[in-house]
């Protein structure tokens, strides 16, 4: 990307203005022909010249030049996870600020202002006040708002809509999120399937077997995934419940989820242990309960996302993404929010005199003090 982008910045000051090319030439000492190779982009102003023009428009030179810092998406990885560490060890409000100002100073590297919402939606809950927290998911609607409106890349911008209704879900807020995602849902695309034929005729297996992989492992952790939100839809229908966890644990069985995803494995335990207590059945809640608590603080850390030995072209991939393939939070936040996620649901009040639930409780305290 640019960072120099006085072409764009004459055009528009110049209509802002009110004022001809020829206008401009005649002020400066140049041809019309120079000043229009100037907005094509096709040439730069002769730097003796800045100066005279950012006085015509009455701004600074840098704002002349449209100078907008960019950070390579190496860096961008790197500062997010410093800050995501510094969340855990500094004071909230002044890693909050530091990232408040990087925003401001990288205001138009939209791939930056990207992650910054996502880092600010892992952390916000770390805010002492809910006014507070509400006041940073606000922020972080109008970053995606400008990435969608400002940027030039469409996949960005579909990053940012699906971020931006997250936000809207956090706030309460499900008519906003209908109307920026539409009410109803249209079928998955396959161009996988295409792109893997081409490789093919490429002469080129390996990548028409990578491909392959990704699209399973996508599928696979799309269908898992969903089980948790399933699971509360059908809190009041005991065979049903029943059911969705025999499907979703005999699937997750056969592809050694609880090794090759913790993380969703722990979610579904989670929640099922959530629906049993709602049910009043608070044996089978307490076995859930101390699965999700076995694989917090015996399989979960160090996280990474990875693939196994079925998945085994898959690496490379989670590799690529924009933020590697680590945790998006630092560990001890997440062992905090293990621990907190039981001990603040009232799903759970019911278990707290249980001998089992203390254990449990006392084995995710423990895990919280080992954090690295």
């Amino acid at each position: 990307m640019k960072e120099i982008n006085i072409a764009k910045m004459l055009v528009t000051k110049r209509k802002e203005k009110g004022i001809t090319q020829d206008e401009i030439a005649a002020y400066i000492g140049v041809s019309k022909a120079s000043v229009s190779k100037w907005e094509t982009g096709q040439s730069y102003p002769d730097i003796t010249f800045l100066p005279q023009l950012a006085a015509y428009f009455n701004i600074s030179i840098d704002e002349l030049m449209g100078y907008a810092p960019q950070m390579i998406k190496e860096d961008i990885k790197k500062l997010y996870h410093r800050l995501s560490s510094e969340f855990a060890t500094r004071p909230f409000d002044d890693v909050l600020g530091e990232c408040r100002r990087i925003i401001k100073k990288y205001y138009s590297c939209f791939p930056l202002l990207m992650q910054m919402a996502v880092l600010l939606v892992n952390h916000h809950m770390l805010a002492d006040e809910k006014k507070r927290q509400e006041e940073i998911l606000h922020e972080v609607v109008e970053l995606c708002q400008r990435i969608k409106t400002e940027g030039d890349d469409v996949w960005l911008a579909k990053e940012a809509t699906s971020f931006e209704a997250v936000c809207y879900l956090m706030l309460q807020q499900p008519q906003e999120v209908l109307d920026l995602l539409g009410e109803s849902i249209r079928p998955l695309l396959t161009d996988y399937e295409i792109v893997v034929q081409a490789y093919q005729m490429l002469g080129n297996p390996a990548k028409a077997k990578e491909v392959t992989q990704i699209s399973m492992y996508q599928h696979l952790i799309a269908l898992i995934g969903a089980t948790p939100v399933y699971l509360l839809l059908n809190a009041d229908n005991s065979n049903k419940v029943e059911e969705i966890l025999q499907r979703t644990l005999s699937v997750a069985e056969t592809y050694d989820l609880e090794r090759l995803h913790s993380n969703i494995m722990a979610q579904i335990y989670f929640t099922a242990a959530q629906v049993y207590s709602l049910q009043g059945n608070a044996e089978k809640a307490l076995d859930m309960l101390r699965k999700y608590a076995d694989i917090c603080t015996r399989s979960f850390f160090p996280w990474t996302l990875h693939g196994d030995s079925f998945f085994d072209a898959i690496d490379g991939w989670f590799a690529d993404f924009d933020l590697g393939a680590d945790a998006l939070r630092n560990e001890k936040v997440i062992k905090e929010s293990m621990l907190q996620s039981v001990l603040s649901n009232p799903a759970f009040a019911a278990l707290t005199d249980q001998p089992r639930y203390k254990s449990i409780i006392e084995s995710l305290t423990i895990n919280v003090g080992k954090t690295m």
